[in-house]
């Protein structure tokens, strides 16, 4: 008999707050796992789809089941997937394509390419926190259609060019200065003051105040004598000063988007990054199998950013979103535990 399984639902476009119901046990279809979520971590598409509902996201179909964040416990192994077995701990993106995929509910449904096993000594709540964003990172930093950089390894070597990276203390920021800096670029990004040590401590070379008067012109002046390996503009609203910065650069002049990008200038190419579409490709193979899986064990790269666990239950995810939402926690992530 299968378990019983809860979801924090959306019942209809815009609801508030989210219906703690039961919904169907998933079952695994091929290629994927069943996962029992023991955390589950909140980001801002979370409050967008709940905020503007069909106005911005007219493809959703209710009742409708966000999280994309998840760590858990394999319960059930489908056909055609020989990296996983049942009791493993693991982290994964909860793509959400249909109710049984997303991470707001006891049980999930994952797509095994974009699952990671996690070391014992990682706790979930550390866990639930990067799926997301690392899966974002990737494919804006990798995908040959996007800034197509050098893959990451252990012993990286300099190799003389500089990436830009808008909102270095973002969970997207967060994993895409480590990504590059283990591939060998040199990493320039922006923050609020009082997160330049946390963003050079993941290894940023240069830190710079996103709210300063002058911040176009500084970054400008700071490529001097560089050579451009292109640009990630993950803030809402940043891509008018991402572009114009790498529109007076030297070398590649390409700036990978977490929204649409819109007037993009003559001599600038840019496109808006999906952070399921590296399962697709040689991509999430290569950072899902070949390198997450040491870099977490030998702790070359980090969880971040650190959880804000909110609370215990799906009745609190309502919660979590609208603290998320407030704007008020900064260089952390919040999760809930399940």
């Amino acid at each position: 008999m299968a378990p019983t399984n809860s979801a924090a639902v959306l019942t209809e476009p815009k609801a508030h707050p989210l219906k703690v119901e039961s919904t169907p046990y998933p079952i695994a279809g091929d290629g994927e796992i069943i996962v029992k979520v023991a955390a589950t971590a909140i980001n801002p598409m979370d409050w967008y789809i709940q905020t503007l509902g069909e106005q911005l996201f007219a493809w959703l179909q209710y009742p409708y089941i966000g999280g994309s964040d998840v760590a858990g416990t394999v319960v059930e192994v489908g056909p055609n997937v020989n990296k996983f077995k049942v009791g493993d701990r693991v982290a994964g993106l909860a793509a959400g394509f249909d109710a049984r995929s997303g991470g707001f509910q006891n049980y999930v449904a994952l797509e095994a390419k974009i699952v990671m096993p996690i070391p014992d000594d990682l706790e979930f709540t550390e866990a639930s926190v990067f799926p997301l964003g690392l899966c974002t990172a990737a494919s804006g930093l990798y995908q040959k259609d996007f800034l197509a950089l050098d893959y990451p390894s252990f012993d990286p070597k300099p190799n003389g060019k500089t990436l830009l990276i808008w909102a270095g203390a973002s969970s997207v920021g967060t994993n895409a200065i480590q990504l590059a800096v283990a591939s060998g670029y040199e990493v320039y990004t922006t923050s609020s003051p009082k997160n330049f040590d946390y963003c050079k401590g993941i290894g940023a070379s240069r830190v710079f105040d996103y709210k300063s008067p002058t911040i176009t012109q500084d970054l400008i002046e700071a490529f001097k004598g560089k050579t451009s390996a292109g640009a990630y503009a993950i803030q809402p609203g940043s891509e008018k000063f991402v572009f114009e910065v790498i529109s007076k650069v030297e070398g590649a002049k390409f700036v990978a988007c977490a929204l649409e990008p819109t007037n993009v200038p003559n001599g600038v190419q840019a496109k808006m990054v999906f952070a399921s579409t590296l399962k697709d490709n040689e991509v999430g193979t290569v950072i899902f199998d070949q390198y997450l899986p040491a870099a977490l064990n030998q702790k070359k790269l980090q969880c971040l950013p650190r959880p804000l666990v909110f609370g215990h239950g799906l009745e609190n995810i309502q919660g979590a979103i609208d603290l998320g939402k407030s704007g008020s926690v900064s260089a952390k992530k919040i999760v809930v535990t399940l």
